[in-house]
This record gives C-alpha cells, sequence and structure tokens, in this order.
C-alpha cells in the first residue's frame, strides 16, 4: 500500500501472535477460575443466608440473580485489581507500545492518514472548533501533510448544515487547508454513522492507508496521531488500535464527577482490560486508527436477517466491526498508554440517559450476534456479552430487590410453611445466619469500592495526585464522587431496565444530536424522573408499614429516586461545576497543568454573519457574503417538474416569508442554487410590507458594511468539496 515500509511482514508477526495469545490464554483462565471460584464461594453463603435455603422458587430466584450479579462486580473487580498490578510494574510488556523503544517509533515514516468526523445535527462551534485544534496540534508536530479531514454529514435541518457549510468554508480560509480539509452531506441517510463512514471509504478509501475516527466531542493530541499510524506501519497484522479516550472539559457538575471519576479510575481499568484481552480488544467508535483496506474487505454489516429487535441495521456497529476484524486475522488492539485522547461527558444525567436508551437498543441487538454470527473469536464474543451485561445488569438488580420484597412479605405477613415442597417427609426449619449476611454485603461492598481505593493508591505512589490538585484534594473529590455516584445508581438502574424493555419490545427511537451545554430544566427533571420517583414512594412506604427494618433496608436504594428530580437539576448546573473547580474539587490534570488542547478549543468557533440572523436559511439568503458560499456549493436542480415545484415554493418564501416553509422545503431550496440567488435578489428588492424587509430593517442590515462579500473565495471552496480523484 502506498506509504506502507516493510517493517514487519505478516509472516514475520506469526510468533509474536501466538505468544501473546498464549499468554492471554493463560491469563483470562485465571481470571475466569478465580471469579467463578469467589462467585461459587459467595453463593453458597447467600444460599445458606435464606431462610429456606434456596428450596422455594422465590429463593431460587434470588440466588440465582445474586449468583450472577455478584460474578459481574467481579469482573469489574479483578479487571481493576490486573490493572493496578500492570502499573505498578510501568505497564503490560506485550502491549504494543512497550514494544518499541522511542528512537525506534520517531524514526518510523508515516503514511497517508484520513481523519475522519461522521456528524449529525451536532453544536457547529464545538464539532467544528475540535477539527481547528486537531489541526493545530498536528502542525505543531511537523507532520500535518500526512493527513487529510473529513467532515461527513448527516444533517438534515437547513439551520444547521447551512451552518455547517458557513464553518468549513470560514476554517479552511482561517487555516489555508482549502486542499486538505474536506466537507460532503450524505443526502440520503443509510445505516446510521456506519453507513456514513462507509460512504467515505466507497468514495475516498483507496486513497489512504490509514483513517482515524473521531466523534464531534473528540479531541486528540497530534503527536497522539503521529504515534498511532506509527505503531500500525510497525504492526502491519494490526487492523484497529484503539486509544483510550478520557473525559475532559466538563463545565456542569455532573461533567466534572464524570470526568474526574474516568481520569482518575479510568488508567487501572483500561489497562486491566487490555492486558485481558491483548489483540482481540474491542473498537468504541472513535479516537481509533483503522487499516482502510482490511475494514474496507472485512468490516461491511449486513443487516440482521432476524425479527423484531434483531432485524435491520446493526445500531451499535463498533463492537460488531471489531468482531469482524478479528475473525478476517487481523488484530484488534487497545492502547491505554497512548494518552493525549480525549471526548467529553454529556452535561446531564437527562442526556446521559438519552444516549444510554440508544446504547441499550444497540448492545442488546448484539444477542444475535453473539449466537448466531459464524467463526468469531471467542473473546469477542465475550465482549458482545460484556456490552450486553452493562445494560442487562440493571433489571437483575431491580428482579433481585423485588424478589427480596416478595419473600420479606411472605415471611413478616404469612405463617412460617414448614413443608415448602409437598412432598418432602420432615419439616424445614428456618434459619437464620445475621453474621453471614453482614460479610457478604462486607464482601460486595469491597469488589465495588476497593478498586477505587486501588486508584487512588496508584495516584500517590506515581505521584499523578498533584495532577489532581495534591493528596488532600483527591481523597475529598473522591469522597465526593462516591457519594454523587451511590445517588445515581439506582436512577441508572430504573432507566436501564426501562430501555432494556424497550429494546426487546422493539421500541423505535429518533436519532438526534446531543446536547453539549444545556442545563436541566425542573419541568423536564420532574417529567423524566416522576415514574421512578412514584415508585421509590409506594415501595418505600410499603417497605415502612411491613417492617421498619425493612424500611431501613429499602433507604439506599428508594431515597435516590425520590430525590432523583432535584439531584438531576442541581448537577446539570454549570455555575456549580465552576465553583467545584474553584474550590480545588474534582480537579483533573489539563486544569491542574494546563492543556495546549484546551487553550485551542477556547473560545469557540465563530461564523460570519452568525450575529445577523435568528436561522441559517435566513442568513443564507439575505447576507451577501452567506448567499454565496452557499450559492456556489449548491447545484442548480434540472427537470421540469423540479424546476417547477422550486418556482413554486420560492414565490411562497417571497411572498410569507421563512417561517411559512417546513424544514424540507428550506432544504429544498437551499440545495439550489438557482433558487438560493433568486431569493437573494427578489428579498433585497422586496417593498416595504414583506417579511423579508421586516427582517432587513429588524437587524439593520442595510446599514452595515459587508466586509466580507467574496464570492470568488466562496467559489474556489466550492472547487475544493472533495478530493479531485473522486470528483
Amino acid at each position: 500500500m502506498t506509504g506502507q515500509i516493510p517493517l514487519l511482514t505478516l509472516a514475520q508477526a506469526e510468533p509474536a501472535a501466538h505468544q501473546w495469545r498464549r499468554t492471554a490464554t493463560l491469563r483470562r483462565a485465571l481470571i475466569t477460575v478465580v471469579i467463578l471460584a469467589q462467585t461459587l464461594v459467595a453463593t453458597y453463603f447467600m444460599l445458606w443466608i435464606l431462610p429456606y435455603h434456596g428450596s422455594t422458587y422465590v429463593e431460587l430466584g434470588m440466588v440465582v440473580t445474586f449468583a450472577i450479579l455478584f460474578a459481574w462486580i467481579s469482573v469489574g473487580f479483578w479487571i481493576g485489581v490486573l490493572g493496578f498490578y500492570y502499573r505498578r510494574r510501568g505497564g503490560d510488556p506485550l502491549s504494543l507500545l512497550n514494544q518499541h523503544s522511542e528512537v525506534t517509533l520517531c524514526s518510523t515514516p508515516l503514511a497517508r492518514t484520513a481523519i475522519v468526523m461522521p456528524i449529525y445535527h451536532e453544536t457547529v462551534e464545538r464539532c467544528f472548533g475540535g477539527i481547528k485544534t486537531l489541526y493545530r496540534s498536528l502542525e505543531r508536530t511537523g507532520q500535518l501533510h500526512h493527513f487529510d479531514f473529513y467532515i461527513l454529514s448527516d444533517s438534515r435541518d437547513p439551520d444547521v448544515w447551512l451552518r455547517e457549510q458557513t464553518a468549513w468554508t470560514s476554517l479552511c480560509a482561517e487555516l489555508g487547508a482549502d486542499n486538505r480539509l474536506f466537507y460532503r452531506r450524505r443526502t440520503l441517510n443509510l445505516n446510521y454513522k456506519s453507513g456514513n463512514v462507509a460512504d467515505f471509504l466507497r468514495r475516498w478509501g483507496r486513497l489512504y492507508d490509514y483513517m482515524v475516527v473521531v466523534d464531534a466531542d473528540s479531541l486528540m493530541e497530534g503527536r497522539t496521531l503521529v504515534r498511532m499510524v506509527q505503531l500500525m506501519q510497525r504492526h502491519p497484522q494490526v487492523g484497529i488500535l484503539q486509544s483510550s479516550p478520557t473525559l475532559m472539559n466538563g463545565q456542569s457538575l455532573f461533567a466534572r464527577v464524570q470526568q474526574f471519576a474516568n481520569q482518575l479510575y479510568g488508567p487501572l481499568f483500561t489497562t486491566g482490560l487490555a492486558a485481558i484481552q491483548l489483540g482481540d480488544a474491542a473498537f468504541w467508535g472513535h479516537n481509533a486508527i483503522i487499516r482502510v483496506h482490511a475494514f474496507s474487505g472485512h468490516c461491511g454489516l449486513r443487516k440482521l436477517p432476524g425479527w423484531g429487535l434483531f432485524r435491520g441495521p446493526v445500531m451499535s456497529h463498533d463492537f460488531a466491526e471489531a468482531a469482524y476484524m478479528g475473525r478476517s486475522g487481523y488484530e484488534v488492539w487497545l492502547e491505554p498508554a497512548l494518552t493525549g485522547s480525549y471526548e467529553e461527558s454529556p452535561p446531564t444525567l437527562v442526556d446521559e440517559l438519552g444516549r444510554d436508551r440508544r446504547w441499550a437498543k444497540g448492545n442488546m441487538q448484539h444477542l444475535w450476534l453473539m449466537l448466531r454470527s459464524k467463526r468469531l473469536r471467542f473473546a469477542h464474543r465475550m465482549a458482545f456479552l460484556n456490552g450486553i451485561m452493562a445494560y442487562l445488569a440493571s433489571p437483575l438488580w431491580l428482579c433481585f430487590l423485588i424478589l427480596t420484597t416478595i419473600e420479606t412479605t411472605r415471611l413478616t405477613l404469612w405463617p412460617i410453611d414448614y413443608f415448602p415442597d409437598r412432598h418432602q417427609l420432615f419439616p424445614l426449619w428456618p434459619e437464620w445466619h445475621p453474621e453471614w449476611a453482614i460479610g457478604l454485603v462486607g464482601t460486595t461492598l469491597a469488589l465495588l469500592f476497593l478498586p477505587k481505593f486501588l486508584a487512588v493508591a496508584d495516584a500517590l505512589l506515581s505521584g499523578r495526585a498533584r495532577d489532581f490538585g495534591g493528596g488532600f484534594k483527591l481523597q475529598k473529590s473522591v469522597f465526593l464522587e462516591i457519594i454523587i455516584s451511590a445517588l445515581l445508581a439506582p436512577i441508572r438502574m430504573l432507566s436501564h431496565t426501562h430501555y432494556v424493555l424497550e429494546a426487546l419490545l422493539n421500541r423505535a427511537l429518533s436519532w438526534a444530536g446531543q446536547n453539549r451545554s444545556l442545563e436541566t430544566s425542573w419541568r423536564a427533571a420532574f417529567l423524566n424522573q416522576a415514574p421512578g420517583t412514584l415508585i421509590a414512594l409506594s415501595w418505600s412506604s410499603f417497605a415502612w408499614w411491613l417492617d421498619p427494618m425493612f424500611f431501613l433496608w429499602s433507604l439506599p436504594v428508594a431515597m435516590p429516586l425520590i430525590l432523583a428530580a432535584p439531584t438531576s437539576v442541581i448537577l446539570s448546573r454549570t455555575q456549580l461545576g465552576l465553583d467545584a473547580r474553584e474550590g480545588g474539587w474534582l480537579l483533573i490534570p489539563e486544569e491542574t497543568r494546563g492543556s495546549r488542547l484546551l487553550d485551542d478549543l477556547n473560545p469557540p468557533l465563530s461564523l460570519p454573519g452568525e450575529a445577523l440572523h435568528e436561522s441559517a436559511f435566513e442568513g443564507a439568503v439575505l447576507h451577501p457574503y452567506l448567499n454565496a458560499i452557499h450559492r456556489h456549493l449548491a447545484r442548480p436542480r434540472s427537470g421540469k417538474a423540479r424546476r417547477a415545484h422550486l418556482d413554486e415554493l420560492c414565490g411562497k418564501c417571497l411572498e410569507l416569508g421563512p417561517d411559512y416553509l417546513d424544514r424540507r422545503e428550506k432544504s429544498l431550496l437551499a440545495q439550489d442554487s438557482i433558487s438560493l440567488e433568486r431569493l437573494h435578489q427578489q428579498a433585497w428588492r422586496a417593498p416595504e410590507d414583506s417579511p423579508w424587509r421586516r427582517l432587513i430593517d429588524e437587524h439593520d442590515l442595510s446599514r452595515r458594511p459587508v466586509h466580507q462579500s467574496r464570492p470568488d473565495a466562496a467559489r474556489s471552496q466550492r472547487s475544493h468539496r472533495s478530493p479531485a480523484p473522486a470528483q
């Protein structure tokens, strides 16, 4: 391939592959044995804690759900322990980054790489500001000439995609990137994000050795991108190299809690996960580099052929693409030591749960892929199971609570049944072992919280505590994070249960861009959390009536649900997040050390003529510079019937104003260069009582100097909207 160097042939890579596969098998077997043994012991204790020792259907259900949940949290515990072990040793010796010296990697030549950002109704200033930040960072490495940038839009709202075109044109002019920064908007949205990337590969994939997929909220340092290309050059058997993005740039209190937890605890878990997966890692959909020819040849996603949920396009495509890459013989690696890879957290709990609603449905689809796909590696089937359990654990937890309530009610209100099995010859005497129950609860809490304390120990031992404001500020932030996480856990449990049921019933979901900055209103919070609050109030009232001790047992779950609405509102407040930062709470390294990426990202990108119009469509019609841009990016629509329809829409728009057009009609006009030119000319000649004349007077456009009216510059941008070979 272009730019590929014979550093290591696939034949030479075979012994290395056998080595890591043997080690991976040993590590996975060891951790599986430990988890199963631990779960069996805990289940045995649970069995003997119950009055009838699992002899009733209710108790049997409790034991089964407990065993699954205990094994699930045990997996997380041992991954954290393994991560702590390897971090204290200086990293996993088998990781790709530890296989090469700094000198060797720096001497590795690069290859042509595309940085691809699929977007859909995203905040224009943020995603284009992120591209600008990536561009500047790569420019500082001196390796910019190896990279091109593609913004792949699926936006349908003309007030969004017209602003995207304006931002792209302005950014090209600011960076001098006419032949390096490209924008393309699909007119037909097929298969969501994966379809968008597939369309890019069909058009321009042959021009590149690698592509780096980033999200609208992604940030990556230029040196990290260069290092990822160098690692791919050194390892031709690697199809996907996934970095470990950390959260940053959070403003609300909710986002700051999430990013603090991610930056403190994340390195332990990603290091442990990478040590178990090795070359059978998962792809997370962004902040990863992909070998283009391998991805194009082996990772196409067919529609699911089943029924209901298991029919149609694969929604969570990333895990499936990693599994197909592994099936084709290529390796997928997670490299936790690749620093300088970032993303942003949803700013509010409502937004996080909205995102989880889509992810839950996509992950539930993986049941079909896990069970029905042929020749997948066992590790990738387990990755599917891991993603499924991320949401299925919530309904299991809820089932355990329901069964516990039924068992308590039966023991309190009904006489003891000494013969639960009608065929038994001797009575079964109920037994209680409160000391065993306390021990089991303590063990469960240790599995949940000990990895967090190991992360604190790792930060203190490695000196990273300074990056979180010092040891004292770190510990008080951990205490606050644990409290907030405990408040959020029951809310997430109930919401995820709802989403799993929706997914299994194949409820339709809307596809929309994510909120990156808005706070949660009290009305939205109460509407969103009302069902959970009512359920918790009913449950805790029943528990109080049934048994005061059972009421106290229910409070850790019921109280967070009762307080869910105010919790959601308070955590969404940006001012509280800023106050926490000023007080030294929840600090992250980029805030204590400073970050060039954040400095480049803020303030956000400003667009020409933005302040003059309430909508981008109005600006495209009235503002001479914006009209020139969009007119030259549009194409004249041919066909007698289509032309007549567009002329009719133009007349309607000029007579009644833009408010009388729907989104589709505005899009049709904005995509036609003839209509844009006609609208611009006649809007400025409109009579005094015209809605367009009122808009001109309202914004005082006739008195403003139009210093940015540069049709020639816009025409130049039109010629560079895509690489020449693809036109």
